[in-house]
C-alpha cells in the first residue's frame, strides 16, 4: 500500500518534468519560427501545446486522487499542493510559446521581429529554454541552491526586457505601431515565461524547506 502511495508521488513528479521539457522545448522552438517566418514550425508548436493542456489534466487527477485516497500530510502533502501549482506555471509556460508561434504564424510570410531586435530576442528565447531546464532539474534534485540561483538568472531576462524598450522609445524607430505592438508582445511573452520557470523553482525551496524563497534569502547572512 505505502509502496503505491510512493509510486503516485513519484509518478507526479514526473508528470511535472515531462511538461518543464515540453515547453522548454516549444519556447525554443517557437523562437525560431518567429525569427525565420518559419509556418511549419510555429503551426507545430501551436498543435503541441494541446499535449501540455493533457498532461496537466492528468497529473490534477492524479493529486486529486492521492489527496482523497490518501489523506498525506507534513512533506507529502506539500509534495500534492506545490506539484498543482507548479504545473499550473508549466500550463502557463506552455501557452505564452505558444502565443510567440501564433505571432509568427500572423505575420507570416513577413517577419515579426525587425532585424535590429533579432539579436535580442533570440538571446530572449534561449534564455528561457535555459531557465527552464535549469528548473526541470530543480524538480528531479530538489536543489535549494539551485532554485534561489535561478531568479539571478532571471535578471538577464529583466535586462533584455529593457533593451527592447529602449529600442522602443528610441527616436530612430522606423518599424511602425503595428511592430512596435508586436515586438512589445514578444517581449512580455518571454519575460513572464522566465518568471514562471522562476516560480517553480521556488516552489521546489518550498517543498523542501517548509519556508518561502523569498524567506530564504531574508533570513541568510550578509
Amino acid at each position: 500500500m505505502r509502496e503505491t502511495y510512493h509510486e503516485e508521488l513519484e509518478s507526479i513528479g514526473d508528470g511535472l518534468v515531462e511538461m518543464a521539457n515540453l515547453v522548454g522545448s516549444a519556447i525554443g522552438l517557437a523562437t525560431t519560427a518567429l525569427l525565420d517566418a518559419d509556418l511549419q514550425l510555429a503551426e507545430s508548436v501551436i498543435s503541441a501545446d494541446a499535449k501540455v493542456d493533457d498532461l496537466q489534466r492528468d497529473l490534477e487527477n492524479r493529486a486529486i486522487t492521492v489527496l482523497a485516497r490518501q489523506q498525506p500530510v507534513a512533506t507529502d502533502l506539500r509534495v500534492v499542493v506545490t506539484s498543482l501549482r507548479m504545473s499550473a506555471d508549466l500550463e502557463r509556460c506552455g501557452d505564452l510559446a505558444r502565443h510567440v508561434a501564433k505571432l509568427a504564424r500572423m505575420r507570416y510570410p513577413e517577419r515579426a521581429v525587425p532585424r535590429d531586435l533579432r539579436r535580442t530576442v533570440l538571446e530572449m528565447g534561449q534564455l528561457a529554454q535555459r531557465l527552464m531546464a535549469q528548473a526541470a532539474e530543480v524538480v528531479i534534485t530538489h536543489d535549494v541552491d539551485a532554485a534561489l540561483q535561478l531568479e539571478k538568472d532571471d535578471d538577464r531576462m529583466d535586462e533584455l526586457h529593457r533593451t527592447i524598450f529602449q529600442h522602443l522609445l528610441d527616436e530612430k524607430w522606423q518599424h511602425g505601431v503595428e511592430t512596435a505592438v508586436d515586438v512589445t508582445l514578444v517581449g512580455r511573452y518571454y519575460e513572464r515565461f522566465a518568471d514562471h520557470a522562476v516560480s517553480v523553482a521556488q516552489r521546489v525551496v518550498y517543498l523542501v524547506t517548509g519556508e518561502h524563497a523569498d524567506e530564504l534569502t531574508t533570513d541568510t547572512p550578509a
